[in-house]
């Protein structure tokens, strides 16, 4: 085990699998201590910490839904009671609807934005305080390439809430880096990784994969380790930045 994070506290929301699970994992390995979220399955979320105690690391899950900002100040109190002060929230949590855009509802476009984007607001302000405090704090917002190129897959809601997440981030960096505080963003590019595939029934993988320079999908350990360069001493100097780990398929 590392040392890169040794006496922090790590809250990933979504974490009980996929990326959000190779991040609590990877900070974990490096000494941080990692609260485990999950909203719908507490199996998954006891896997995961499970998997990280058994190696001799230190994990707590917690379950809650993040677009809720009342269930957000439920599990900063159990994360508090349990490890102390949160050092560094990656907010991780995202729905993915494919829906034309004259056929979005006021309801589901809400539902998309109070999942992928405003819960990363209600997070942020309830440990923003404390990291102010103690002059050292890190927010890593997992975000997508579409928010920046936009997408051609019927998915308004999720451009435009992926895109808010980086003004959120930089918003977060230009008022907070006085106190040591980073707040940046991570594109995630294509990715293998377990999901619903009615959501992605009518995305053509093969031309997918022609568009990466690197012609293959990328592991989830490649967000992880971005996850840590930001979160540890390495990205102290980095702040209200977009890494986009994508395999080359958008370039800026």
């Amino acid at each position: 085990m590392g040392e890169r994070l040794q006496g922090k506290t790590a809250l990933v929301t979504g974490s009980g699998q996929n990326i959000g699970r190779a991040v609590a994992e990877l900070f974990a390995a490096e000494g941080a201590s990692v609260i485990v979220n999950g909203s719908s399955n507490r199996d998954n979320v006891d896997a995961v910490v499970n998997a990280i105690c058994d190696v001799g690391g230190k994990a707590h899950g917690v379950m809650a839904d993040v677009s809720d900002p009342s269930q957000w100040q439920v599990m900063l109190a159990e994360a508090e009671e349990v490890f102390g002060t949160v050092d560094i929230l990656v907010n991780n949590v995202g729905v993915r609807h494919r829906m034309a855009f004259e056929e979005i509802t006021p309801e589901m476009w809400q539902q998309v934005i109070n999942t992928n984007l405003s819960s990363c607001f209600y997070g942020s302000r309830l440990v923003l305080p404390k990291m102010r405090e103690k002059k050292w704090g890190r927010i890593i917002n997992m975000s997508g390439y579409d928010g920046f190129f936009g997408q051609f897959y019927e998915r308004a809601a999720n451009v435009t809430a992926k895109a808010g997440m980086h003004g959120l981030s930089k918003a977060i960096a230009r008022e907070y880096g006085v106190h040591e505080v980073t707040a940046n963003t991570i594109a995630v590019g294509a990715i293998d990784t377990k999901r619903d595939q009615k959501h992605y029934a009518h995305v053509d993988i093969d031309q997918v994969f022609k568009n990466l320079s690197i012609k293959h999908p990328g592991h989830v350990n490649d967000i992880a380790e971005a996850a840590l360069y930001l979160a540890a001493d390495s990205g102290k100097f980095v702040t209200g930045q977009v890494i986009h780990v994508n395999g080359g398929e958008y370039m800026v």
